[in-house]
């Protein structure tokens, strides 16, 4: 068990320094060659923090653990919403913007409902087996390409002064990128190794691995993002980090993963979803209870008593 719950905590922090390492090479490699600053942040910086979930994923899939990956997604998102940005809340009180109230979380609500008619077509017309296939991926990957879009659109007409990107030197650029590429894909594999040890050690499926401590474990990058944003009262940052790894982990993620190697989808995932779902329609409903456009910290809170009843759940489900 020591080597399997070490393949898991040096697992995550590889992963997390690679995705580090990843985000700050590209930035520099993009800066150096002229790249605006809007487009790296768009692509590299926008999926830097979805990268830990890509790379699990992927390598999850590979492997033949569709469980864990999917699981793995699901859970992210609820942790996102739940405990993330709950967390931030009772720190400081987030204020949205309007376009994040109408469009964003509602954009997040359209890729929770477009992953289970994806995930459940086949069973709509009478399959039991439930599989994410390359179509399914293509479609979700659609999504995701409207969404860079309406991104593109609303920081081209955005007047606010964008933060210079560090430039370094040829070499250390290169080696961070390189360095960030291995830090992934070594780190993933040995999360995904040993996820798969403790779920068979202990008797519990690949699915509820993937629920909780890879789904944490994976948004420790978001973790860190909104607890920077919320102590600076930069709510725009912390929203935005959470809404839109969101909408990444499904319609890149597992659209990716999907166009590489079909994905089964286990029915009882369906609840998970609803989890999901249920997360953003209580932030959206929870800008208009209380203080308009505001999570309050006691919203917060219960967000976060929301993530325990849940976790306490998929538990004794098993």
């Amino acid at each position: 068990m020591f080597v399997t719950y070490s393949l898991l905590i040096f697992g995550f922090l590889i992963l997390i320094k690679g995705a580090s390492w990843l985000v700050d090479g590209a930035s520099s490699l993009a800066a150096r060659y002229g790249i605006p600053s809007l487009v790296i942040g768009l692509t590299i910086v926008s999926l830097g923090t979805s990268a830990p979930e890509l790379a699990v994923n992927i390598l999850a899939g590979i492997r033949g653990s569709s469980d864990l990956a999917v699981g793995n997604i699901l859970g992210s998102n609820i942790a996102n919403i739940f405990l993330i940005l709950g967390i931030a809340a009772v720190i400081y009180p987030v204020s949205l913007q309007r376009n994040t109230i109408w469009k964003e979380i509602p954009f997040s609500l359209l890729a929770v409902l477009v992953l289970f008619f994806v995930a459940n077509d086949i069973s709509i017309n009478g399959d039991p087996i439930a599989v994410l296939s390359v179509s399914d991926g293509l479609i979700l990957i659609s999504f995701l390409l409207i969404f860079l879009y309406y991104v593109y659109a609303i920081a081209k007409d955005s007047n606010e002064e964008i933060t210079p990107i560090k430039k370094r030197s040829i070499e250390i650029t290169v080696l961070m990128i390189t360095a960030g590429i291995l830090g992934l894909f070594f780190g993933g594999k040995w999360i995904v190794e040993g996820a798969v040890q403790l779920a068979g050690h202990f008797g519990v499926s690949e699915t509820l691995i993937g629920l909780t401590i890879v789904a944490v474990g994976t948004s420790l990058p978001e973790l860190a993002t909104s607890m920077a944003a919320a102590y600076k009262r930069q709510s725009d940052i912390l929203v935005g980090n959470i809404v839109g790894s969101n909408i990444f982990n499904i319609f890149f993620i597992l659209g990716i993963l999907a166009v590489i190697t079909p994905t089964s989808f286990k029915p009882e995932l369906n609840f998970d979803i609803l989890i999901v779902l249920t997360a953003t329609l209580f932030l959206f409903l929870f800008m208009f209870i209380g203080k308009k456009h505001k999570l309050e910290r006691w919203q917060g809170i219960s967000f976060v008593l929301f993530y325990i009843g849940y976790l306490t759940f998929i538990i004794l489900r098993g």
